[in-house]
């Protein structure tokens, strides 16, 4: 999650402590398999909520409205309503991981600021053998407490967050009219670790591509296809859908996923494009990240970049300012900029090119206000940073900046992404928006 700080980058989900090892201090935030008992032991009877799910509509989609922006507030969010009685949470949408979590008064040892008071748990436990609680966890894992499934998560920006998975209702609307409260899988976290990019909120809404995510879940109980896209507005907020009926196939960019990286929704190999023209900069692998609230190349590609985006400002009215500490890169110019539109014609538009064995090249184009942000100094600033500094190693990610005033789908069932802009100011009703 991030907040002060606008390095958004709730990215790579590693879920990797199996339930012995969550449960004997394995990792930031472990703790022992008494107090684990213990904290289970506090907890009040209450009834278990039934699974319910009102007129379900298969060939329905959901679309909830997004909040937030890239700057200043440095994060998007979606308000999703959980328990019964039902209660609003302000969730990260993020497809970089696939565990939706809460933070939970079970009660907290470790939690952050939220905007809503902490989710209270009920007693309706995943057990450790269930296959939700596989998917988050090593082949080899152990159960030493048959009756709950522990989890850790841990992010790329060093946040992480410990707990135990329950069931609990969710409310959803969908597009045909129908109102539905299925019975999903969630982490109770009662242990939360802020990362460089603290965002304050009440938790995570993982869309990721494994078996625990929201959509996986929807999903396997008939009620969507198996399909996540978001659109995310330039000028703040926009949407987030579970199902295929928002869109109309025909008019977006495909390419397929690679299946080489099965954690992650990724394109396999890119080309860096820039100004129309190849760089020379390949094989690059790309990741989709909605938890990134910027754009990220490795070292190498990163340096290449900076290098041909320097070039091309020389003998422009800018100059590289090293009194704004917005962004690593920043430049002034005569005056303080207002908006995107007051220098974008300085920059040149750059794409990410996919060929992944299909006849034709799938071409993500990026033009310069998604890839630039106007700080309250009034300097122009480069929201995409060096990947290998960030800890990303040699991963290229595409994040929320770049997205923008975008449609971005990423079909499980078909083993695809795609995009094309959009109107994301207006979440759609049906297939008919216009793109």
């Amino acid at each position: 999650m991030g907040g002060g700080k606008i390095l958004g980058m709730l990215i790579f989900v590693v879920v990797i402590v199996s339930a012995a090892a969550a449960g004997g201090g394995g990792g930031e935030g472990g703790y022992g398999d008494s107090q684990q008992k213990k904290w289970w032991k506090w907890m009040s009877s209450s009834s278990v909520a039934s699974s319910s799910v009102v007129n379900p509509v298969v060939s329905s989609s959901i679309v909830l409205p997004l909040y937030g922006n890239v700057y200043p507030v440095g994060y998007y969010y979606v308000q999703v309503n959980i328990g019964q009685p039902s209660r609003p949470y302000f969730l990260d949408p993020d497809t970089g991981s696939d565990l939706t979590w809460l933070q939970c008064d079970a009660p907290c040892v470790r939690c952050t600021r939220a905007p809503h008071p902490f989710y209270k748990p009920n007693n309706d436990l995943v057990p450790c053998k269930d296959p939700l609680c596989a998917a988050l966890h090593h082949a080899d894992y152990k159960c030493e407490s048959p009756e709950q499934c522990d989890y850790q998560v841990d992010y790329a920006d060093g946040g992480s967050s410990l707990g135990v998975l329950l069931n609990d209702l969710f409310t959803f609307n969908m597009t045909s009219g129908a109102r539905i409260k299925p019975h999903l899988a969630l982490g109770c976290g009662y242990d939360q670790l802020p990362g460089q990019s603290y965002h304050p909120l009440d938790g995570v809404l993982g869309l990721g591509k494994g078996k625990a995510s929201i959509v996986s879940q929807l999903h396997n109980k008939g009620l969507v296809r198996n399909v996540v896209g978001h659109c995310l507005s330039g000028k703040g907020g926009g949407f987030l859908f579970f199902g295929d009926e928002v869109y109309d196939s025909s008019r977006i960019v495909w390419t397929p996923m690679a299946h080489d990286h099965m954690k992650h929704y990724s394109t396999g190999s890119g080309e860096l494009i820039f100004g129309g023209k190849g760089t020379g900069l390949k094989n690059l692998f790309v990741v989709f990240d909605s938890g990134s609230s910027f754009s990220y190349l490795n070292a190498h590609t990163y340096q290449g970049f900076i290098s041909l985006l320097k070039k091309e400002l020389n003998g422009k009215p800018l100059r590289e300012t090293k009194d704004d500490y917005t962004l690593p890169l920043c430049w002034k110019g005569r005056r303080p900029f207002k908006t995107i539109n007051d220098v974008k014609k300085y920059f040149k538009h750059f794409a990410l090119s996919f060929t992944n064995g299909w006849k034709s090249k799938a071409q993500f184009e990026i033009p310069p206000e998604s890839y630039l942000i106007i700080s309250s100094k009034g300097s122009v600033c480069l929201g995409v940073l060096n990947g290998t500094e960030a800890g990303l190693q040699n991963v290229n990610l595409i994040g929320d900046i770049s997205m923008q005033d975008k449609m971005v789908i990423y079909d499980n069932e078909r083993q695809t992404i795609g995009w094309s802009p959009a109107n994301c100011d207006r979440p759609p009703k049906s297939s008919s928006m216009i793109m």
